[in-house]
C-alpha cells in the first residue's frame, strides 16, 4: 500500500495542525482613549474636541476600526457620530489630503 498522503497544514505523525504563521505584523499604535468620564458618572465623546478625533482617523481621513483605537462598542459609536457631527459643522476634513 503507499504511504499515506498528509494535509500540508499538519505537522507530522500526531495529524495535529501546525501553528499558523500572522499574515500581517501587529498594529502597535498605542490606544488612545477620547472618551472622557462626565461629573455623573455618564461616557461621553465631545465633538468639539478636535485635536482627540484627529488621532481617531487614518492619514486619508478615515474612522479608525475598533480594535485599531481600542474603544468599546458603546465609545465606537460616540466617536463616530461625533467625527460626523464634526465634519459637518467644518472642524473636520471630510477628506484626508489637508490633515497632514
Amino acid at each position: 500500500m503507499p504511504p499515506r498522503r498528509t494535509n500540508s497544514r499538519t505537522s507530522g505523525k500526531s495529524g495535529k495542525p501546525a501553528p499558523r504563521k500572522p499574515r500581517f505584523q501587529a498594529f502597535s499604535r498605542p490606544r488612545v482613549r477620547v472618551a472622557k468620564t462626565s461629573s455623573l458618572g455618564k461616557v461621553y465623546v465631545d465633538y468639539k474636541d478636535v485635536e482627540s478625533l484627529k488621532k481617531m482617523l487614518s492619514l486619508n481621513g478615515k474612522i479608525l476600526s475598533r480594535t485599531r483605537n481600542g474603544a468599546a462598542a458603546f465609545e465606537q459609536r460616540m466617536i463616530t457620530d461625533a467625527i460626523k457631527r464634526a465634519r459637518f459643522l467644518g472642524l473636520l476634513p471630510y477628506v484626508g489630503s489637508t490633515m497632514q
